[in-house]
């Protein structure tokens, strides 16, 4: 064999391998993430319309990819079902976002933590949509908010986690609503929820939770 082949399936054989590297590493970030919970809407206004403090169900789910060990993004869909406290009058609520949020793993900055342990701090823009039910289906809302979240992690294997994860939405919605004495019950306020859930790795996971 003469000495430029050798040298053209060694050239080869690096690119081989440099590539599978890459796209290895290309695909190991990324992952699902499902969980469910309760939320509690608030509203601003003094009108006669309130929920109870706790309201079931709030469904998220999410795609994340990861940057890096510590930096990534995610886009996230939540829905969360809320309706009337026992003294309140009669309402139903479907309030829906979408969100592209910031994820931050705070795992390089508490060393102290177990091994399977981490936090993640999430935040970012996004848009809400109200949608009363019932009587009150035409008194909805569009509007832009504004996420913040921790999430804590615990692996059970390289490529799987449980989770929790506890967020504020913070409505960006003008002041002007329907006027609850005329139109009845209509939402554009913030939302607190709290759930729990899966994390799982969609390719292989270097950056798993």
């Amino acid at each position: 064999m003469n000495v430029n082949l050798k040298y053209n399936l060694l050239l080869g054989f690096l690119f081989v391998i440099s590539f599978q590297v890459i796209a290895q590493r290309s695909t190991e970030k990324w992952k699902g993430q499902l969980s469910v919970g309760i939320n509690n809407p608030i509203e601003s206004d003094q009108s006669a319309y309130y929920s109870g403090y706790i309201n079931f169900p709030t469904v998220n789910l999410g795609v994340q990819h990861m940057l890096s060990e510590s930096f990534g993004a995610k886009l996230d869909l939540g829905f969360n079902r809320s309706s009337n406290n026992n003294t309140s009058p009669e309402f139903k609520l479907n309030y829906t976002r979408v969100n592209l949020q910031a994820v931050y793993d705070f795992h390089k900055l508490f060393p102290f933590l177990p091994d399977r342990v981490t936090l993640v701090g999430h935040a970012g823009p996004g848009m809400s949509f109200s949608n009363p039910l019932g009587d009150f289906s035409e008194n909805k809302y569009t509007f832009l908010n504004a996420l913040g979240g921790l999430e804590v992690h615990y692996a059970l294997s390289d490529t799987f986690s449980i989770y929790s994860d506890f967020g504020y939405v913070l409505s960006l919605s003008a002041k002007e609503k329907y006027n609850p004495a005329i139109n009845g019950f209509s939402f554009n306020g913030d939302l607190i929820y709290l759930s729990f859930g899966i994390s799982f790795s969609l390719s292989g996971c270097n950056y798993c939770y």
